[in-house]
């Protein structure tokens, strides 16, 4: 028991401890069945789509007619091709870019995510090479929110009030 208390102490204190007005980006997110959640959001400027959010996907993806779009309005970066393995056990090539922004929700912008780009129109996934850069995160489903921390205030007023950076509203 007192191993358990120290170590307790020690991780505390090597990691740091969370704090509620840590995550000021609240993100609804809405169910579309099967215990899997969504957010609404934009990549390089584009109107807005749903994303679902997997936490255990390694990157964030999106489908080749994005990308197709993508390429006239704000040219990608290509990085690398990526072997990866599907939840199905299936592998597959595909190509990495770097893209200028994601939106995740009405206010957090995040600058210079890699996306995998899947083939054909398959769906688009907001996974952990965007999660990672506003963490840390919170997915949370009672309420279905993600809660964000390090995120860029994207231009958006909340009622009468501008976020200003930190996400506090101005007094």
């Amino acid at each position: 028991m007192i191993k358990s208390i120290l170590a307790t102490l020690l991780l505390l204190s090597v990691t740091g401890q969370l704090r509620a007005d840590q995550f000021v980006f609240d993100v609804p997110m809405h169910s579309k069945g099967a215990n899997t959640y969504y957010i609404s959001g934009s990549i390089g400027g584009m109107p807005p789509s749903d994303f679902m959010v997997d936490t255990g996907s390694s990157y964030m993806t999106i489908n080749e007619t994005t990308l197709a779009k993508l390429r006239l309005a704000a040219p990608p970066h290509y990085i690398r091709d990526l072997k990866g393995i599907l939840a199905n056990g299936a592998e597959m090539h595909v190509p990495v870019y770097a893209i200028t922004n994601v939106r995740i929700g009405d206010e957090c912008l995040l600058e210079e995510v890699e996306v995998a780009v899947f083939p054909g129109k398959t769906r688009q996934i907001l996974g952990l090479s965007a999660l990672l850069k506003a963490s840390p995160f919170i997915f949370s489903t009672k309420p279905p929110q993600l809660q964000l921390s390090n995120c860029h205030l994207a231009k958006a007023a909340t009622g009468n009030r501008t976020r200003l950076a930190g996400g506090m509203p101005p007094p």
